[in-house]
């Protein structure tokens, strides 16, 4: 296949100051948890990704200096010259497929509390930190902002050396110290570095000059500005002084990567915008500047760039979630193999690597993070390693990632599901207010599945014992997902709650399935991801009065991480729906419901017709164990394994339940490993 001549145009090389990227996909900064922990990991990622077509590959936030890290968080750093061997790894795999390899320096100030340094952090006012950390950020004077002004230039030197063709100087996020010096609510400086705008950016242009001379004769400078702080006339606006800011630098920078602030801003969740929703307010700096600029906003669809382009919004697609989901979006595109794109579901299970200190995963890429570790290749695969056959019962999204894998290696694959259609939970969930794009993750692995001559899908198909065992596959992989259960057991209730066998008494299952509920409905929420806030959400839709309780301290909690718990609770409140936090559920009747505080065990009841449990989920696996104890009967009818995944195995996300399809495709045949069944990164003893 060859590529479309529509296309062409986001093949054409673009020049960055003394540097020229071979096309206009550009992987924005992102971070990945891996950093600094977990170099080589970081190092084979961002690698791959240049493999797959990306023309610029940049890191995640690099700290410059000691003064301001994010420790426990893990970032990149180059406080001195001992960092500059984990960064020049890492240019070196970029570098190997004529990509750019991009740095985002970074400085924190109040955005940092310095818990491993336990340095005292600096700002442009004293202000308490961001953090709850009982800690304040002392005033800056004019030499600390000289000394700094010197961090930046050696992180620079040292960024070169490491061997990148592009120095950005951060000022995005609500994170960098120049956001901090130019907000007027953050900088209440009444010298040169306060008060107008001119003063407020003059760090901001300090800094930039600085790299300049620094690195600008063989290094890009970029710039990476957050045009709206999305706070109104309190911030930074696009039509006011982000848009003043970006003409008065306009000509400064060699590249502009432009977005909003902050990161849940600059990141939203598919469930609460549409791919693009930052163009409104980027779409000015084209007409200021001269300089190509960069920008985001989730996109897939190459007749989307393509229009980016051509209308003069930017000059490069940035992206961090799309290369994430397929590293090798460009090159599928370049190919003209445009229905093999992975497509970003926007659901931000990335995003809680960096939240949770642990490497990146992704719902749709079940080899990100494992580059390294377990040498996982996201377009490769080994090829089969017998000629057995597998039988695969259930096509949701833990069977259809192993069906579509081990269909890749070479494997004759039979997918049986019950359903008329594929994708299990998935299919139903997306269903769900705001998450119709995780249907993707059904959509991608029908589309290839129905590719493969090897693979054979039965829908409406009901496996028993009987046909399993007269079928003749060598293996079969049970991926029959889970239920939600009503006894109220979950985290916060070791035994069942008083009442839960009452016919008034409702799970997840049901709301979806339609089946009659009679309001008020409290809706318990012990699982604290989405499905809480999400069912109230539709039970409101459909008309009913709606009482939210949870034994956290806030909707949604684990949310945080996945940066959309403040907008499920603000979307809930709007709604309508009465939010009771820190509080159990202990008993059910008829009309009304009993509550417990969770600090004082303090009682009061509440009217309700319906209970809704979101509290845990029962793995659907009683197939799996009768068949695991008629051995004789298996080995009579040739079956070698029978195996657990997904759900099946230990209900989890849609994320978890694609790794583990993914990981059954990848070990079969495979030789067996003792030990950690995975390279780990270790600590090398220094000298004292």
């Amino acid at each position: 296949m060859s590529r479309d001549p529509r296309y062409d145009i986001l093949f054409e090389p673009v020049r960055i100051g003394p540097v020229t990227a071979r096309n206009r996909f550009y992987q924005v900064p992102h971070c990945n948890g891996m950093g600094r922990t977990y170099p080589s990991s970081m190092a084979e990622m961002r690698g791959v990704k240049a493999e797959g077509g990306w023309a610029v590959v940049c890191t995640e936030e690099t700290e410059i200096h000691h003064s301001a890290e994010y420790s426990p968080g893990i970032e990149g750093r180059l406080w001195d010259d001992a960092d500059i061997p984990v960064f020049a790894r890492m240019t070196e795999k970029i570098h190997e497929h004529g990509s750019l390899a991009g740095v985002e320096l970074s400085y924190a100030s109040v955005a940092a509390s310095n818990r491993y340094s336990r340095e005292i952090p600096m700002a442009p006012v004293d202000r308490p930190v961001e953090s709850y950390d009982p800690l304040q950020a002392r005033r800056m004077d004019k030499e600390d902002i000289r000394t700094l002004r010197k961090w930046y230039i050696d992180a620079a030197h040292r960024a070169k050396t490491a061997g990148f063709d592009v120095v950005y100087v951060y000022c995005g996020h609500d994170l960098s110290i120049q956001m901090h010096f130019l907000n007027r609510l953050r900088n209440t400086r009444s010298d040169e570095y306060g008060g107008s705008l001119e003063n407020r950016v003059r760090l901001f242009r300090e800094i930039l000059e600085d790299t300049k001379d620094a690195v600008g004769d063989t290094c890009a400078v970029a710039v990476r500005f957050a045009v709206d702080e999305m706070s109104g006339e309190d911030g930074l606006t696009c039509e006011g002084e982000g848009r003043d800011v970006v003409e008065m630098l306009a000509e400064m920078p060699d590249l502009w990567d432009v977005n909003v602030s902050d990161w849940h801003n600059d990141s939203i969740t598919s469930r609460f915008s549409e791919q693009g929703h930052q163009e409104p307010y980027i779409s000015f700096v084209k007409s200021v500047t001269s300089k190509p600029v960069v920008g985001v906003g989730r996109y897939t669809s190459p007749d989307a760039m393509v229009s980016l382009v051509k209308r003069g919004v930017m000059d490069f697609i940035g992206a961090a979630r799309p290369s994430i989901a397929d590293p090798f979006l460009p090159k599928k595109i370049e190919e003209g193999r445009l229905d093999d794109i992975r497509e970003c579901i926007g659901c931000n299970i990335c995003v809680s690597g960096d939240f949770l200190m642990m490497p990146m995963r992704c719902t749709q890429n079940p080899t990100m993070g494992e580059e390294w570790r377990k040498g996982w290749h996201p377009e490769r695969i080994p090829s089969r390693g017998s000629e057995d056959s597998i039988l695969i019962i259930g096509a949701g999204p833990a069977g259809l990632e192993c069906a579509r894998a081990l269909g890749q290696r070479g494997y004759a694959v039979t997918l049986a599901e019950e359903r008329p259609e594929l994708g299990g939970r998935v299919t139903l969930e997306s269903g769900l207010p705001g998450l119709s794009e995780w249907a993707r993750v059904r959509d991608h692995r029908e589309l290839q599945l129905n590719q493969m001559p090897n693979v054979d899908i039965y829908l409406e198909s009901s496996m028993e014992q009987a046909n399993i065992l007269e079928f003749g596959a060598s293996h079969v992989v049970l991926a029959t997902g889970a239920s939600w259960t009503r006894n109220g057991i979950g985290r916060e209730n070791a035994a069942p709650i008083a009442g839960s066998d009452r016919e008034n008494c409702f799970t997840p299952d049901d709301v979806i399935a339609g089946r009659p509920i009679v309001g008020p409905v409290l809706v318990f929420d012990d699982d604290h991801y989405y499905m809480g806030g999400v069912l109230c959400e539709k039970l409101r839709q459909d008309g009913h009065e709606v009482i939210l309780v949870t034994p956290a301290v806030d909707v949604s909690h684990w949310t945080h991480n996945t940066m959309e718990q403040e907008r499920i609770q603000a979307r809930l409140i709007e709604l309508g729906v009465h939010i009771i936090c820190s509080h159990n559920l202990v008993s059910i009747d008829a009309e009304q419901a009993e509550l417990a505080c969770g600090y004082t065990d303090r009682r009061q009841t509440r009217d309700c017709g319906s209970v809704v449990m979101v509290t845990a989920r029962e793995p659907r696996d009683t197939l799996y164990t009768a068949l695991t104890q008629r051995t004789d009967a298996l080995q009579e009818a040739g079956i070698k394994s029978v195996s657990r995944v997904g759900d099946c195995l230990a209900p989890g996300t849609i994320a978890a339940a694609v790794y583990e399809g993914h990981r059954f495709a990848r070990e079969l045949d495979a030789p067996k490993q003792n030990g950690v069944p995975f390279r780990r990164e270790l600590v090398r003893l220094a000298g004292t």
